[in-house]
């Protein structure tokens, strides 16, 4: 790529994981970071000086310098901020979640779709070396368990766990269990953040006869981001935080018992946010679907609503 003309990008946003997109792009031969922009011109000032470029001080300076943007901005205002890129045609890399809800997703979703417009969202586990360690591996899934945990975040947290954490475990139980889910058990409480759940747990059936059990919590003394995948013949271990990947393969006795063999496969450790941005120019250079797509992160929002309405009863506040 490096031979091809830069694509011209901004970062929109540059608190906490926006200033990781400014610094990443800097990093990279085939972006151009043109700018970035923030509520707080002393951050957006900060930032620009950190990675040698400008803070501009409003986005509608974009259009016309760009050809892609990051939005980093709080969920809230991803909607109107990336419905007002994508009209014009400029691609956006939207960090997770894709919108505050479904409806907000889908007219992103469709206005991307109306101009052609590269949408993909940043649900960054894709990326990790023991993603693509794993391939395709991953085969006529049985049960799926998911757990991420965390202690409470040094930062803003707009939205709920669901939405803040569980979210990326959604999106890879999506991606693996090849089907649409049919039933969805959950529970949710606030620990710290009044009215947001602070952890959660969901169990969810898919239609093919795959169910899935994901847990989330931020408020935690560990920090775990492991996913087990139980299929025929073989247990999937991914532990996305250490990056590594094993398998427990059956093995035919001579017998009636039989065994399982351990394998720990070789992974090549990813700095997975700048894998992320690099797939996302790809994306842009050469008019391919991003690894991501919007509808991915539709799909995601539609099984955390339901997750957040099943948990309903759960949820209040402490």
């Amino acid at each position: 790529m490096s031979s091809r003309k830069r694509i011209k990008v901004a970062v929109i946003g540059v608190g906490y994981l926006g200033r990781f997109h400014a610094q990443k792009y800097s990093s990279l031969e085939d972006a151009e970071l043109v700018g970035v922009v923030d509520s707080d011109p002393e951050r957006a000032e900060a930032v620009a000086k950190e990675v040698g470029t400008r803070a501009l001080r409003s986005r509608a300076e974009l259009p016309g310098l760009v050809d892609a943007v990051s939005i980093a901005t709080p969920t809230e205002f991803h909607h109107s901020i990336g419905m007002e890129f994508l009209s014009k045609g400029v691609h956006v890399m939207m960090e997770k979640p894709l919108a505050a809800d479904s409806r907000e997703a889908g007219e992103l979703v469709r206005e991307a779709e109306r101009t052609g417009a590269v949408l993909q969202v940043g649900h960054i586990e894709r990326f990790n070396g023991a993603m693509t360690a794993l391939g395709n591996a991953v085969r006529d899934p049985l049960y799926i368990e998911a757990a991420r945990t965390s202690p409470y975040p040094n930062r803003s947290t707009d939205v709920d766990v669901i939405l803040d954490v569980m979210v990326h475990d959604i999106d890879l139980v999506l991606s693996m269990a090849g089907s649409e889910p049919e039933r969805v058990e959950a529970t949710a409480f606030p620990v710290v953040s009044p009215g947001k759940a602070d952890f959660a747990s969901a169990r969810v059936v898919f239609r093919n006869g795959c169910a899935a059990c994901i847990t989330a919590s931020r408020v935690a003394r560990e920090r775990v981001r492991k996913i087990t995948v139980y299929q025929p013949g073989a247990v999937i271990s991914i532990d996305y935080a250490a990056q590594t990947l094993s398998f427990d393969r059956t093995v035919p006795g001579s017998g009636p018992v039989a065994s399982q063999a351990a394998e720990d496969l070789k992974v090549d450790k990813k700095d997975s946010l700048l894998e992320e941005l690099r797939s996302f120019l790809i994306s842009v250079r050469d008019g391919l679907p991003p690894v991501v797509s919007g509808r991915d992160g539709m799909r995601a929002l539609e099984l955390a609503e339901r997750i957040r309405e099943a948990a309903g009863s759960t949820l209040r506040t402490p």
